[in-house]
């Protein structure tokens, strides 16, 4: 266990981060409009990430045609339609229920999977996506109680189904891409596509928005993905999947620790579909299923 000790710690601090980037984009979503912010946090994590390119050696990739609009089609869904819509439904929605829907991104990522891959849904499958779809219902239906909104847990939905999207699309690369490498390339081309809008659209007012942008670009974004390297290459996927159980939970925690938010009945019960959805997909298989 000793010799697992720190791949295990960098998975659960890079989770906890990504937990936080639902807080740090409620702060966001009080100050700046959504592509502005998306640019800003794209402009301030680039620099490093070349830096980083150079640190350790690595040249940019040529890719063909098809993997090339692959790549601009990942970062519009991942750098840009992942962090527009998450900042859009917070708008609308508690940082609470919005950290409950991001738990969900494992089992939207295994439905897409299905859904493009047409491969039949094993019953485990079939579990996970009821007990998400429960847990996301019970968040959504109490809506009305000062928690949030349908239209903004709805917003939050798509930023989750975004970024599932962007998991699929890298499987689809015919050459795959050094991690540091895409993690620039997506700063680099959602930087281009989110420069234009975010020219027309006005800023809603800086300060601590402005300073959570920065968090946000430095922290989760840069800080998260050496975290989450450095131990993913020590454990196997499997082990290292396991961990993101604690993004809706540390999203939780940051809504009521620093926003001062009230959790109510519903975001508890839905955060534990949530986390047992998750846990029916990772449940071990008997001898004899594994076998077969």
């Amino acid at each position: 266990m000793s010799s697992k000790l720190y791949p295990y710690s960098c998975l659960a601090l890079a989770m906890i981060l990504v937990g936080s980037t639902v807080t740090a984009s409620k702060v966001i979503a009080d100050g700046l409009s959504p592509f502005v912010a998306s640019a800003l946090r794209l402009a301030f994590a680039l620099p490093l990430f070349l830096g980083l390119m150079y640190w350790r050696g690595l040249s940019w990739p040529r890719p063909g045609w098809r993997d090339g609009m692959l790549l601009v089609a990942q970062a519009a869904a991942g750098s840009v339609g992942y962090t527009v819509l998450l900042i859009e439904g917070l708008r609308l929605t508690s940082a609470s229920s919005a950290g409950v829907i991001m738990g969900l991104l494992p089992v939207v990522a295994a439905l897409f999977s299905l859904v493009v891959l047409r491969e039949r849904p094993s019953w485990r499958l079939l579990a996970a996506l009821g007990l998400a779809t429960s847990g996301v219902l019970l968040v959504t239906t109490a809506a009305g109680d000062g928690t949030g909104s349908w239209l903004g847990n709805l917003l939050v939905l798509g930023a989750v189904a975004s970024e599932a999207l962007f998991i699929l699309l890298n499987k689809a690369l015919r050459r795959p891409v050094e991690p540091l490498v895409l993690s620039t390339l997506m700063c680099a081309i959602g930087l281009l596509l989110t420069a234009i809008p975010a020219f027309f659209e006005p800023a809603l007012r800086f300060g601590a928005a402005s300073l959570a942008v920065l968090y946000y670009a430095i922290v989760p974004t840069v800080g998260g993905y050496l975290l989450w390297y450095a131990g993913a290459a020590r454990v196997s996927a499997s082990e290292a999947s396991l961990f993101t159980a604690l993004v809706p939970v540390s999203a939780l925690l940051f809504a009521v620790l620093l926003l001062g938010e009230r959790v109510g009945a519903a975001q508890l019960v839905g955060v534990a579909c949530v986390l047992a959805s998750m846990a029916s997909l990772w449940l071990p298989l008997s001898p004899s299923r594994r076998k077969a």
